[in-house]
């Protein structure tokens, strides 16, 4: 007979196990010598030892499932149940229950994930229902369509909820999308009717253009152009293509006109530079009669000067301000010599300068007998009452005097 702490082997080849219940049958040996049937058994039980030990570090450190590991446990603890093997057999039995509470760890835990996973899911997915019906009323087509399919690659990417809830919010996602596809595709479908309409209105725009190219009516043409061009702003834009030919044709049309006339009016500058010229020229001849010191001589030569003017044409628009308020300076000095000379010559005007000097004179000697007057009565308000009165009579005395020395010379 042979034995170890943990079987023996009996005298008719039956193979034993120690456990805490007693000993246990493992199974029976003939071929060789009891040693060898403890080993084979022991054997038996090193092989149940690496198994828990492999599913162990596969539970702990792969994404093994609940179920698999559970049915793992179970087929091991069979074979330990089953007694055919020699080693201590209780502490495989504890680690297998340990491994059990494990795997029952971790099946809450990830339930608790799922749970987690799936709620941080349906915010995920109301949150892009939410926005997706905000967009739905965005008139910012490319953008808001950009970012609805951007949306639905998110919605892809996110956990299924229950049927129930996920059809529900799916149904919400969908009919927003659908929405503002719908105004999307009424949007451009009136915008290509806008664009029909102005392009009908820029081809007749075009042909009035071109049947004006050639005309040289410059002012008429010019100002109908600019009105044109006022037209085809308010038109609104055509398709692509179509506005880029229209408008091509219709600047054409412009500049073939333009062209014409800033040929005319390059002749016609020059002709002005040189009546600028010969403006200038009278202009500084005209400035010499100032100051003038013989009137009639003056206005002479200054008519003899303007009738050269007039006879000399037109000038650039921007120079006439300049040349023209020259010789206006001119006359200006000319009439207040005039009206100068006049005043001091007037004999009747003279006359009725001295009378109203000779008025106001009179009626301030007389406030001054009456200022002196109240004074020596001891009458000061009346006194103060008069002197103010005699300032007024003082100043308009004084200005007639100032204009009666004028008519004198």
């Amino acid at each position: 007979m042979s034995s170890d702490p943990w079987g023996r082997v009996d005298e008719t080849g039956t193979v034993y196990v120690r456990t805490a219940e007693g000993e246990q049958v493992v199974g029976s040996w003939q071929a060789g010598s009891p040693e060898e049937a403890l080993a084979y058994f022991e054997r038996k039980y090193e092989g149940l030892v690496v198994e828990i030990g492999l599913l162990e570090r596969r539970v702990k450190t792969t994404d093994l499932s609940a179920k698999d590991a559970t049915v793992a446990i179970d087929h091991l603890r069979g074979q330990v149940d089953e007694h055919h093997a020699v080693g201590d057999l209780e502490a495989l039995r504890k680690r297998l229950d340990a491994l059990v509470a494990t795997v029952d760890s971790r099946r809450e835990e990830r339930k608790a994930q799922r749970a987690k996973q799936t709620d941080e899911a349906r915010s995920a997915k109301e949150a892009l229902v939410v926005e997706a019906e905000e967009l739905a009323a965005s008139d910012q087509w490319r953008s808001a369509g950009e970012r609805l399919r951007a949306l639905v690659d998110t919605w892809k990417g996110l956990p299924r909820l229950d049927r129930k809830s996920d059809d529900e919010l799916w149904h919400r996602f969908s009919h927003a999308r659908s929405a503002f596809s719908k105004r999307r595709k009424a949007h451009f479908a009136a915008l290509d009717a806008q664009r029909e309409e102005a392009r009908k209105a820029k081809e007749k725009l075009v042909a009035e253009a071109e049947s004006l190219s050639g005309s040289t009516d410059w002012g008429g043409t010019a100002a109908r152009y600019r009105e044109l061009m006022t037209d085809w702003k308010a038109a609104g834009r055509a398709q692509r293509e179509a506005e880029d030919e229209l408008w091509n044709r219709f600047r054409g049309a412009q500049d073939v006109f333009f062209a014409a006339r800033g040929e005319v009016f390059a002749e016609r500058d020059a002709e002005q530079t040189e009546n600028l010229k010969l403006k200038e020229e009278l202009a500084a001849e005209a400035e010499r009669l100032v100051p003038v010191t013989d009137l009639k001589a003056a206005r002479a030569a200054f008519r003899a000067l303007n009738e050269r003017w007039e006879a000399i044409g037109h000038v650039p628009r921007d120079a006439r301000p300049r040349v023209e308020g020259r010789m206006q300076a001119v006359e200006r000095a000319l009439q207040e010599s005039e009206e100068t000379e006049w005043r001091r010559t007037n004999p009747e005007a003279l006359a009725r300068a001295a009378g109203l000097t000779g008025q106001l004179q009179t009626a301030v000697d007389k406030l001054r007998g009456q200022i002196d007057t109240a004074r020596a009565a001891g009458n000061n308000s009346r006194a103060d009452k008069l002197a103010r009165e005699l300032e007024g009579r003082q100043a308009l005395l004084d200005q007639a005097l100032k204009g009666l020395h004028e008519f004198g010379g």
